[in-house]
């Protein structure tokens, strides 16, 4: 038992070792996963009750775990809480470890996908997020799972990785067998087994019209990005690691739309303090030669377990809700310090170029004020302990995520110096889905009346203030932004964020181009001006086209 505990530890560690060279995204994603692996490794129920049934029953071992880890899962579901979903990820977790174990005991090896022919589609019953993290995107074509949904776990670890995939398609591994040829859409949400001539001509022909679209766009890039009406947008990017820097640089963007810090939180055991992320955002600011940087502080959530944070600082039990608990700048607010430090660290590197600072998960004005007075506290400090800062401080932002911000905008707008509405969060919040979850993703819809009014709504609220207005998305329906702009009543928007890589052959890409912003009302798409910067939100310079490719499926982050 000890060998085979001690084999799936290194195991683990291999996994996390592979983190580091997938996106911000994935890592989230993952991480949290193997850190309660590892924990259900360490001197966890499973195991003390697997020592205790072989020896009282005379058990094997690996009989010993299988039993144990079904006694947990049952106990697991049997508990009164209306997330059955999340009872059921972790019976589930629990049962893969004790899997994974029981292989390591009866010396099992486990199945590589290198093998693999290159070109080869995976079908699996279904495909967890670590095992997701071992494939080749340069040898598997695809991936096809009966369980799952287009936005959970593994689907946003397939995404980053480019592979395109299906998941959710109840049934489809009893029909496939081992060598069938294989027609799978990603856009289309569709898998055709032993397809005939007709449909092999087809799909042949949507993947040379992709990929000559691919290239007909990539020769816009350096060309000035407008709209029809001959409106400037400025197009950003949105970065997840500092490792993805170069692709800001190929892509064509300008700047940084949003910079999230949890990679400086994620694999380690200690916090990092003020002088490690002073050295990260310095890396990156000054890799953007003069170019604005949008840094959000950490934006735990209970869903996202790190290591550096469970000392005593985030609450070792999310509660049966993570996402209505202690997440985002509720508990950055609470523990004052991790807040502090993330502020000085930002206004020290606002000396080496423009940067900006966003606020996760508010609903309430007095949290942006609390929030702002830490901010100034920590600017007057650094100043009187001589340290130069800039004479405007950056400006300080919230992201609108919940139904309770979009319809008090109007009241947050005059703590705030611009808005990011994440749609993501707000479609979530707003239509009760968790998209991860495949029994009810088809009901998670970005563009829902709902979510559209509210933001609207939320629109009305910022002119009040004068504040500045965006909007970003990670994935989804390209469509998106444009819906929200218009056609009768559209949001004015000038600045477009997205991941520099780009989604093309991630799950669920669509093979459309993104629409152009249409003009508002008297046919003008105006910038809002905002008092504390003392000026507009107008890009300076006419921006390089960020060469969005047809098909991807583009985050994004628009500003007026």
């Amino acid at each position: 038992m000890a060998e085979a505990t001690a084999l799936s530890r290194k195991q683990l560690g291999k996994l996390k070792t592979r983190l580091s060279v997938l996106p911000e995204e994935a890592q989230e994603e993952l991480a949290p996963l193997l850190d309660a692996y590892v924990m259900m490794l360490g001197n966890s129920r499973l195991l003390r009750g697997a020592r205790k049934r072989i020896e009282s029953e005379l058990l094997a071992a690996e009989t010993a775990v299988g039993d144990e880890a079904e006694a947990i899962a049952a106990l697991i579901l049997a508990a009164r809480d209306d997330d059955k979903p999340g009872l059921q990820r972790r019976a589930g977790e629990v049962r893969e470890i004790a899997r994974r174990l029981t292989r390591n005991l009866m010396a099992t090896p486990f199945r590589s996908l290198k093998g693999m022919p290159e070109g080869a589609i995976l079908v699996a019953e279904e495909l967890t997020p670590a095992d997701a993290a071992l494939l080749d995107p340069t040898r598997i074509a695809g991936v096809a799972t009966d369980e799952g949904g287009a936005d959970g776990h593994t689907a946003i670890m397939l995404r980053a990785l480019g592979i395109p995939a299906i998941l959710g398609a109840s049934g489809l591994s009893e029909s496939a067998e081992r060598g069938d040829l294989a027609v799978l859409d990603g856009a289309a949400g569709t898998i055709v087994l032993r397809p005939g001539d007709k449909a092999l001509e087809k799909g042949r022909a949507a993947v040379a019209a992709f990929a000559k679209e691919r290239a007909k766009l990539a020769k816009l890039r350096r060309l000035p990005a407008v709209t029809t009406d001959g409106e400037p947008v400025e197009l950003q990017a949105n970065l997840e690691i500092p490792a993805e820097l170069p692709l800001i640089a190929l892509s064509g963007a300008i700047g940084i739309g949003l910079l999230r810090t949890e990679f400086l939180f994620m694999n380690r055991e200690d916090l990092p303090d003020e002088e490690a992320q002073l050295a990260a955002y310095t890396q990156v600011v000054e890799a953007m030669g003069g170019d604005p940087v949008t840094i959000r502080v950490l934006d735990w959530g209970g869903e996202k377990d790190m290591q550096a944070l469970s000392e005593g600082v985030a609450p070792t039990h999310s509660g049966p809700n993570p996402a209505l608990g202690l997440r985002g700048l509720r508990l950055l607010l609470k523990r004052p310090e991790l807040l502090e430090a993330q502020f000085a660290a930002i206004l020290r590197v606002a000396e080496r170029g423009p940067v900006r600072i966003l606020l996760p998960m508010v609903t309430n004005p007095s949290e942006v004020k609390a929030a702002r007075d830490i901010y100034e506290r920590v600017a007057r400090r650094l100043r009187r302990k001589g340290t130069h800062l800039p004479e405007k401080l950056p400006d300080l932002g919230v992201m609108i995520e919940t139904p309770g911000a979009a319809l008090a905008a109007d009241a947050i707008a005059l703590e705030a110096d611009f808005f990011a509405i994440g749609t993501n969060d707000l479609a979530m919040y707003t239509l009760a889905v968790d998209r991860a979850e495949a029994e009810v993703s088809h009901l998670y819809d970005p563009l829902h009346p709902a979510v559209l009014r509210l933001m609207r709504r939320h629109r009305g609220g910022a002119p009040a203030a004068d504040a500045g207005l965006g909007l970003r998305r990670d994935g989804g329906q390209p469509e998106a932004g444009a819906a929200a702009a218009g056609p009768r009543d559209p949001l004015p928007l000038d600045e477009c964020q997205r991941h520099p890589a780009g989604e093309a052959d991630g799950p669920g890409a669509r093979h459309r181009r993104l629409r152009p912003l249409r003009p508002a009302g008297d046919g003008a798409v105006r910038p809002r001006a905002n008092p504390r910067a003392g000026a507009g939100l107008r890009p300076r310079r006419r921006p390089r086209l960020s060469g969005l490719q047809a098909g991807q499926r583009p985050g994004f982050r628009l500003y007026s």
